[in-house]
């Protein structure tokens, strides 16, 4: 007898079960799903789903606006988009990083508002010039990132504190003591925000001048496309990439074929730190400038839906971070060209994150409807020969 829902299963196994291209299978099964989530919510609305989407592709820079402002063209929203993305790009890899090692960094927003402020009070209100102030930032960035990342990982191994509760309990400790500090001595009256940080020490040139267009400009994309290679090298290649992957998976066999757990998650949640530091500082000391205080930055918490998307791979978290962008800054658009409440637009971004947080739960359903179908047809085949 055939199981129930034989063809949808079958139909299933055979677009996503193969093992080797699950990741971008189901990636894109995730991203269709959320897709077509979206276009039933527009549709209940009144809204046309075509004419919405390519509102959202037009906001981001990938499809032209029927009009721009003076400075502004199709180039300049793109750039924006790239702008944006930077900072999202340098967290899921954070989050990516430390989900291969079996660590889940919830802290992430927390390391980036730490950094941002460090590098803002320590080199932001400066007068160095930029090609010293910025590399400052970097560094600043780095180190007190992995600072925080080695913290939680030390603490994993010495006394096993499960680094889910440790990375949250940081990021409210971090937040409320910044914003103690912004509010006394950096803030600014009208904005209630940190004091804006010098244009010379910052990671985005702001409005800068090509031809006769405005545009923002992130210093450190390049330096995340080499991080990227870099990170895909390191975790196929080398051989802390191997332990880092085997920890991940079973600790207890690493551990008896020679691998130091201790050391291997220390150095992950370090690297994990450094990465969450640069998308602190290319956030804060880039893309806006300034701290609101007492403000966990979302792209933190949408950076662990994002790794999950691109199946916590370099790659696949460059891809994902795009496109969460591109849905992030598109809806904006899409708001105020088509009459849908900024909230529901907010809703789309929402959808395609949860839907991609459930991959995991997904491949497990593929691979037990691969098992039944495995059993149904070594049955089958038995009662034929029998």
């Amino acid at each position: 007898m055939k199981p129930k829902n034989y063809f949808i299963k079958k139909v299933m196994v055979k677009t996503l079960g193969q093992e080797k291209s699950q990741g971008i299978t189901i990636a894109l099964f995730c991203i269709i799903l959320s897709l077509l989530a979206g276009a039933l919510l527009l549709l209940a609305l009144g809204k046309n789903p075509l004419s919405a989407y390519r509102s959202i592709l037009q906001g981001a820079g990938l499809w032209a606006k029927p009009r721009y402002a003076g400075h502004r063209s199709m180039l300049t929203d793109f750039m924006s988009l790239l702008d944006y993305t930077t900072p999202m790009l340098f967290a899921s890899l954070s989050v990516a990083v430390a989900l291969k090692c079996g660590l889940f960094n919830i802290g992430v927003p927390g390391m980036m508002i730490f950094s941002g402020f460090l590098a803002t009070i320590t080199v932001g209100y400066s007068t160095l010039p930029g090609w010293v102030a910025r590399p400052l930032v970097v560094l600043i960035g780095l180190a007190s990132g992995s600072l925080l990342g080695a913290f939680i990982g030390l603490l994993k191994h010495k006394f096993n504190t499960n680094e889910v509760v440790s990375s949250i309990m940081l990021n409210y400790i971090i937040s409320y003591v910044t914003s103690f500090f912004i509010q006394t001595d950096f803030i600014d009256p009208l904005t209630r925000q940190s004091l804006k940080i010098n244009d010379a020490t910052r990671l985005t040139l702001n409005d800068a001048v090509l031809g006769n267009l405005k545009m923002d400009i992130p210093l450190l994309l390049p330096v995340g496309l080499i991080i990227v290679a870099a990170l895909g090298f390191m975790l196929n290649q080398t051989r802390y990439g191997f332990d880092l992957k085997a920890v991940g998976m079973n600790s207890r066999a690493s551990r008896y074929a020679g691998v130091t757990i201790g050391r291997t998650r220390i150095l992950s949640m370090g690297l994990s730190g450094a990465l969450a530091g640069l998308a602190g500082v290319t956030y804060f000391m880039g893309t806006f400038a300034s701290i609101q205080p007492a403000v966990l930055p979302g792209t933190g918490f949408d950076a662990i839906a994002v790794a999950l998307l691109g199946n916590s791979s370099p790659p696949g978290c460059l891809l994902a971070s795009l496109l969460v962008t591109v849905i992030n800054n598109g809806t904006t658009y899409m708001s105020s060209r088509m009459g849908v409440l900024r909230e529901i637009a907010s809703l789309l971004t929402g959808i395609l994150l949860l839907i991609s947080a459930c991959r995991v739960f997904i491949q497990v359903l593929v691979q037990k409807y691969k098992q039944e179908l495995e059993n149904y047809y070594q049955t089958r085949k038995e009662a034929i020969h029998g």
